[in-house]
């Protein structure tokens, strides 16, 4: 079992930055792919970036390619997002997920474990 906690989501004018937080518990999550994902109101939870956690391979949705990064920290078992650039449109409610296969996938419901959401809103 892998317990998901994400954290840095605030309010952040056009163009400022912040960086998400998710530290992960109950297991090491080696073996695991990470991602994170965004979902507004009445919109379908969307794929944002994702890495391997075994080699830190990275992805990226066209939307945020070299806005945002994703990075993991193994020895603090936690994946961080780095939004930079952001626009009024990023304002969403950011998940981080992690899916027992090391495989790359934008389709959520191929995760096993989920977070608790952490609010990210761009004012113009």
């Amino acid at each position: 079992q892998v317990h998901l906690v994400e954290s840095g989501g605030g309010l952040v004018q056009a163009g400022g930055s912040l960086r998400l937080s998710c530290e992960a518990s109950g297991r090491s999550l080696s073996g695991y792919y990470l991602a994170w994902f965004r979902q507004t109101v009445g919109k379908e939870r969307m794929f944002v970036s994702g890495i391997k956690w075994n080699g830190g391979t990275t992805y990226y949705a066209d939307s945020v390619k070299g806005r945002f990064t994703i990075s993991r920290d193994i020895a603090k078992n936690t994946v961080y997002l780095q939004l930079n650039s952001l626009k009024p449109e990023d304002t969403a409610d950011y998940y981080c997920a992690a899916r027992v296969y090391p495989l790359h996938t934008t389709n959520g419901g191929s995760f096993n474990y989920w977070g608790q959401g952490t609010q990210v809103t761009v004012s113009s």
